[in-house]
């Protein structure tokens, strides 16, 4: 399972150094930062990526610390702890850098996933709810993203108990990183800031090999995964 990690905290290593050299350049003066340094737009596609993969990632954090508490299961408690920690330390970086670059963390006129449909310089897009490129990623009603759960799954989550517990948060986490995926690898592609870029793919890949690593765990509790689409 260490393994599963390994591409998160390469990106996140990666992503400090970039960060660190993006405020240098941003010291010595606007003309002299490369482009991929300089400060995002309101409603470019890195602002927005980092404003909704925070919220993204905070649901995630919230359902690995209920399934914590309701099963005594060593390898789901294994996998909710290492999911919560990882995304609890890229929310940081995200919502870092949003506070570095003075912008807000939420915007009351921003549809969430609204920076998909976008080049990465504007305001406005259609993909929406959609996810873009994302193929069978939806937003169920209820839910405020793709993958999300809605209050109703959660509440479920929070009264079940034992292998019910396991198998709910095993598909309620396997849409989730469906959805976070989707999100990751449209950042990695239509972010400018490199920093933003390697974390974004770090994601992805680490997400996937969760996806993986999941489906197995379903299977060996004789469980379905979640129905696509």
């Amino acid at each position: 399972m260490t393994r599963t990690y390994w591409a998160a905290g390469t990106a996140v290593g990666l992503a400090l150094l970039f960060a660190v050299g993006a405020t240098v350049a941003t010291a010595g003066g606007a003309d002299s930062a490369p482009a991929s340094s300089r400060t995002p737009g309101l409603y470019s596609a890195d602002a927005g990526f980092a404003r909704d993969m925070a919220v993204h990632h905070q649901q995630a954090v919230e359902m690995s610390f209920i399934v914590r508490d309701r099963t005594k299961d060593e390898p789901v408690r294994v996998l909710a702890y290492d999911i919560a920690n990882t995304q609890a330390n890229q929310r940081g970086m995200l919502l870092g850098w949003l506070d570095m670059w003075g912008l807000p963390k939420v915007v009351a006129d921003e549809p969430p996933m609204s920076w998909m449909g976008t080049d990465g310089s504007g305001h406005g897009g259609t993909a929406g709810h959609s996810m873009g490129g994302g193929a069978g990623v939806v937003t169920k009603p209820g839910a405020l993203m793709p993958g999300m759960a809605t209050k109703e799954d959660l509440a479920r989550l929070g009264s079940a108990e034992g292998r019910e517990a396991e198998v709910l948060y095993l598909r309620l986490m396997t849409d989730h990183h469906k959805g976070g995926v989707a999100m990751a690898e449209g950042c990695a592609a239509q972010c400018a800031n490199p920093a933003e870029r390697a974390l974004a793919q770090g994601m992805a890949d680490a997400q996937q090999s969760e996806l993986q690593l999941m489906a197995d765990m379903l299977k060996q509790r004789g469980a379905e995964p979640p129905a696509a689409g």
